[in-house]
């Protein structure tokens, strides 16, 4: 039997446009999560703001949190803006102790999304010490369409990096009991707390992780810099 993987929620306290501060927030709560992988809010790394310049996945800015997780052991899956070409996409960066590596590009984009950002073309899996991670990104996780063709990848875990406001904090942990009740995997969601832009001046944070049976076994409040940890089994 594999071992437990031990997974974290994170809701880091994001500064507008700031890289570098971002990026030592995210390594601090790597750095005391006691995970092996942390999952973050969509578009961590910058603010939800549209106008939030592109992270290559070798931007020198990221060292700290390479640093970081080579020293912890971690994955930490980190919310940013990547370019392909003239395309941008609203991306997961995938980064641990060797660099980062963009792991997935959102499938299904909101309607104000549209006119800045290019869907990504399919579903991803990220295997970790043979835990299959299937990885989403907000609205990805109320689309059938999305779900469906993650789990059908043979997943371990269903893990997204979100943000709702806090008048819509009801919509992640209803997506996740029904991703559960569909596809009984464990689903994991780091939501953004605190403002953001785009007229997210508070956003719903409550990340939390839900386990096959339905439970919900970690949990995050509303404030930003917190995060909920728990162990997994296969």
């Amino acid at each position: 039997m594999r071992s437990p993987l031990t997974l974290a929620v994170a809701q880091p306290r994001c500064v507008p446009h700031d890289i570098e501060a971002n990026v030592r927030e995210h390594a601090r709560i790597v750095a005391l999560a006691g995970a092996r992988v942390v999952v973050f809010p969509e578009l961590s790394l910058t603010g939800y703001h549209f106008d939030a310049e592109s992270i290559p996945a070798n931007d020198s800015r990221l060292d700290p949190l390479v640093a970081t997780c080579a020293e912890h052991g971690v994955i930490a899956l980190a919310g940013a803006s990547v370019s392909t070409g003239a395309d941008r996409h609203i991306a997961v960066l995938a980064v641990d102790g060797d660099g980062a590596s963009v792991a997935y590009r959102k499938m299904f984009l909101g309607s104000a999304e549209q006119a800045v950002f290019t869907p990504g073309g399919g579903p991803a899996v990220l295997d970790v010490d043979g835990c299959r991670i299937g990885l989403a990104i907000c609205k990805d996780t109320g689309v059938a369409a999305q779900t469906d063709a993650a789990t059908a990848l043979g997943i371990d875990v269903y893990a997204a990096g979100v943000l709702e406001s806090i008048d819509d904090a009801d919509v992640q942990p209803e997506r996740a009991r029904g991703i559960v009740d569909r596809h009984h995997v464990w689903v994991a969601i780091a939501s953004f707390a605190g403002p953001t832009g785009e007229g997210y001046d508070r956003a719903a944070g409550g990340s939390a992780i839900w386990a096959p049976d339905g439970r919900v076994v970690a949990s995050a409040g509303a404030d930003a810099g917190v995060w909920a940890t728990a162990a997994l089994t296969p």
